[in-house]
């Protein structure tokens, strides 16, 4: 299957909303963890297209025009001395689309992207220790795994 890849645009958002509740019950929401739509719609319009907006995303749209995955990316600073990084928050492929290097083209979209922006020094993500297909596929990739930092979360407090 042809696929494009893409940066997201503000049209996108109601099908990247539906994309969201797809990707919570991937990682096993339930119905009563998800959003109601409506929310999700003001969430992701609001941190793609806000002022300023929150992040940034990479869409892949399959051959009928359906958004069919995402990368959604940050970047941070700092990184290394004073320069900042890429951070990549979210890689879904719809389960469909897997395993046809789509994965591996949206991560060397992200690498060329923080490549082509100056000061970025490098591209960064998580996986959850449990998730071994992820594991696998970014072992496949060639990256390694860093295990020099443990990752910290508190609520904010806010709904």
């Amino acid at each position: 299957m042809t696929v494009t890849i893409r940066p997201a645009e503000k049209r996108d958002v109601p099908a990247l909303a539906e994309l969201i509740e797809e990707i919570e019950r991937f990682y096993g929401t339930t119905d009563t963890g998800i959003q109601p739509l409506e929310e999700r719609h003001t969430q992701v319009e609001e941190a793609l297209f806000g002022s300023p907006p929150l992040a940034s995303a990479l869409l892949v749209e399959d051959e009928t025009g359906d958004i069919a995955g995402l990368a959604a990316y940050s970047f941070l600073w700092p990184a290394a001395g004073s320069s900042h990084s890429l951070f990549l928050k979210e890689l879904y492929v719809r389960d469909t689309l897997r395993r046809q290097g789509i994965g591996a083209r949206l991560m060397d979209e992200l690498r060329a992207i923080a490549a082509a922006r100056h000061g970025c020094s490098r591209v960064e993500w998580m996986t959850d220790s449990d998730n071994p297909g992820a594991r696998a596929f970014y072992k496949s990739l060639g990256f390694a795994e860093f295990d020099g930092k443990i990752v910290y979360r508190a609520d904010s407090g806010t709904a």
